[in-house]
């Protein structure tokens, strides 16, 4: 069994030990809950029936000292209303909430008429009112509320699947960042072990281009020359294999010498029935690390040759935005054009519209320019049938701040 299985065996055995541990609680706690909740209005019923016969024993006077009594062993808040529901007497709420007049000698309670009514109105809502007698054989109602451990033990199955689904969520993004990490280490060894193995038969490359020109007299032949570009292209490929997991080292650099430079080796491996056009500002500068910026370069271009079809044109646009010192790079293509749509979805990780494609391209690109050049790359604007432009928006020089990012981006 393969590191993988193990893990997701784990995941499952995590998820499901949950979903046992919270399924018992809530139904032992509900099972708890309903007991307590028999148990209270027995009492009530109970309180309620010595309440009876207290009153039916004493006088109107003596009435104050049985209420008294009740007062001194009652854990439930309740109230106590005539049938016009005015209220009689209550007790266990906030006690903040009535104050006493002196007039003519005589107490007279006063109500927050607004916290009882919201407070009966509770009680309606918990329990069934229980009808009793008073003095005289007065038809009275008393209300009744869930004591503050009943409460409590109402949420408390809640509380607990909170605190599972929190572990849950910890444990998954404990794995999930495990796994990252692993894959991380896979992908930075592959491409240091491509970067070496690399090594050797491009310079036996250089070895044979040297050896050609010295045997054959053609020091100025142009197939020659761009023999040599391409074992060139495949040094700067290896040194970007190497230096993955590496901190990018980024310089100033003219904009649009870079971007000629890339375009002029790029253009002679394209079809010739594509127009490339570099026009704008040639002096702008930007913090670049060249052997990344080439790779964003790479594939917008590709991106961009892949999309026409037949004849067309790619054209790349530096422009210098003076009020907010930034750098726009726009790259348009007369191609078959994005739907608004997809504009964001381009830059996934698996999104592609070819059939050999890996769908890496843009998001690649994405992460170079934002991660690493602290910059922006966006779908400027597009129409299906006419073409696209992609903006790139980069910090001039002289309004740089370097990146707390690290690494060369993942492949994947």
């Amino acid at each position: 069994m393969n590191p993988y299985q193990k893990k997701r065996r784990w995941k499952i055995f995590l998820l499901v030990f949950a979903i046992v541990i919270g399924g018992a609680s809530v139904f032992y706690s509900d099972f708890f809950v309903k007991k307590m909740e028999r148990e209270e209005a027995a009492q009530f019923q109970l309180k309620v029936a010595v309440l009876e016969q207290q009153m039916k024993m004493y006088e109107v006077p003596e009435v104050t000292a049985v209420f008294d009594v009740i007062k001194k062993n009652n854990k439930t808040g309740f109230i106590i209303t005539k049938t016009d529901g005015s209220i009689l007497f209550w007790d266990g709420l906030d006690t903040t909430k009535t104050f006493y007049n002196v007039d003519n000698k005589n107490q007279k309670q006063q109500y927050d008429s607004l916290y009882f009514v919201r407070q009966l109105s509770k009680m309606k809502g918990q329990h069934k009112p229980v009808k009793m007698l008073g003095i005289n054989d007065e038809k009275l109602i008393a209300y009744y509320k869930d004591s503050f451990i009943l409460t409590q033990l109402r949420f408390f199955p809640y509380i607990q699947l909170g605190v599972i689904g929190l572990f849950l969520i910890t444990a998954y993004v404990a794995f999930s960042s495990a796994r990252k990490a692993e894959q991380d280490q896979v992908w930075v060894g592959m491409a240091k072990e491509t970067a070496h193995q690399l090594g050797t038969p491009i310079s036996s490359l250089m070895a044979w281009t040297e050896l050609m020109k010295s045997k054959f007299d053609a020091e100025d032949d142009p197939l020659i020359a761009e023999m040599e570009n391409d074992i060139h292209r495949l040094e700067i490929i290896t040194d970007r294999f190497s230096k993955i997991g590496s901190k990018p080292i980024l310089e100033d650099h003219v904009v649009f010498i870079v971007v000629k430079n890339f375009v002029d080796y790029f253009k002679v491996r394209t079809s010739d029935k594509i127009n490339f056009i570099i026009q704008g500002d040639n002096q702008v500068r930007a913090m670049l690390s060249i052997p990344l910026f080439d790779w964003v370069t790479e594939n917008l271009l590709k991106n961009a040759a892949n999309a026409i079809e037949n004849e067309g044109t790619i054209t790349i646009n530096i422009i210098e935005h003076l009020t907010k010192e930034e750098v726009f790079i726009d790259v348009s293509d007369t191609g078959k054009g994005i739907a608004r749509s997809k504009f964001d979805t381009v830059f996934q990780p698996g999104y592609t519209t070819r059939k050999r494609g890996w769908g890496l391209g843009l998001s690649l690109t994405k992460r170079i320019i934002e991660n690493y050049h602290s910059g922006q790359i966006f779908v400027k604007d597009s129409e299906l049938g006419k073409g696209t432009t992609f903006r790139i928006i980069l910090k001039s020089s002289t309004t740089y701040e370097p990146t707390t990012n690290t690494g060369v981006p993942r492949m994947g």
